[in-house]
């Protein structure tokens, strides 16, 4: 396959690392970086398959600017809901390119372990399974692909889990222990799953890859910059401390925010997203939250 990813973040470069194992990629951003395939946006977007890791926040100004539809297949690796509007991803996508040349990628991907070819299983979701299974297809050995076409599932679970990490770096910051952490994790998938049955999604997407298996590995690690920011509230940092200390972006953050404005449009019940959302906007204490949580 002939493929351009588009965003040369971390998680940008992973993938452009993972689909070079077996396929002719080359990579673009905005910025111009030292690597090597790095094409113009022209050249990119020539490609009959994209992969576009553009933050979630970023999506739509950079569609309306820079997208020129050749008819290209899209796989979205970004996560998060717009915080302006609360649309879901593939929402926004939909109104650029028919979503039928859509597709998803979600599950248990630190971008530094997939950069170092170590193991794991990712999702493609989209409305259309060949178009899912070509991406998965395309996949290193290194990584084994299932396809699903519960997109909706797989944008509410890729997001939300970047909130419950946050929760779960406070909860490990506050050194509240294992019991803890295993308890606010299994509450945050009853959670998120009951939002995205809201949306329409399926309950057993929750229970997958892109649910479950994302949320264990996020919420429970260093290596996951929502779970950083965690630690930096439960330390009583602010928030401008925390995410200028981490330098890059943390969805958790403007998704919290998004979770909390649909809550209060359509009176839905989160209570970890919103506690999450209390300390980041309110700077509410954590102890604060854990007493409310548990109470």
């Amino acid at each position: 396959m002939k493929m351009a990813v588009i965003g040369a973040g971390k998680w940008g470069q992973a993938l452009y690392h993972a689909y070079s194992q077996k396929n002719d990629v080359v990579i673009h951003s905005r910025k111009a970086r030292d690597i090597e395939n790095f094409v113009s946006l022209d050249e990119a977007l020539g490609h009959k398959y994209l992969v576009m890791a553009i933050p979630a926040q970023s999506v739509r100004e950079w569609m309306e600017t820079h997208f020129e539809d050749r008819g290209q297949k899209i796989l979205v690796a970004a996560k998060g809901i717009e915080t302006s509007t609360g649309s879901f991803l593939n929402e926004i996508y939909e109104q650029f390119i028919s979503k039928d040349r859509l597709a998803y990628i979600s599950g248990p991907s630190f971008a530094a372990e997939v950069m170092q070819s170590l193991p794991t299983a990712l999702m493609i979701s989209s409305t259309n399974l060949t178009l899912a299974q070509t991406f998965a297809d395309a996949l290193p050995d290194f990584i084994k692909g299932y396809v699903s076409d519960d997109v909706v599932g797989a944008e509410v679970s890729g997001a939300y889990k970047n909130v419950i990490a946050i929760a779960g770096g406070v909860s490990d910051g506050l050194g509240l222990g294992n019991n803890a952490r295993a308890a606010l994790i299994s509450r945050g998938l009853v959670e998120m799953t009951r939002f995205g049955e809201a949306f329409g999604a399926r309950s057993e997407t929750f229970l997958s890859l892109g649910g479950a298996g994302d949320l264990f590995l996020t919420a429970s690690s260093k290596l996951s910059r929502n779970y950083r920011v965690g630690l930096g509230l439960a330390e009583g940092k602010s928030m401008d401390a925390i995410l200028e200390e981490l330098g890059e972006v943390a969805e958790g953050v403007p998704t919290a925010r998004a979770l909390h404005k649909i809550a209060q449009e359509k009176g839905l019940y989160l209570p970890i997203a919103e506690e999450v959302y209390a300390m980041i906007e309110e700077g509410k204490d954590p102890r604060q939250s854990v007493r409310d949580l548990l109470g």
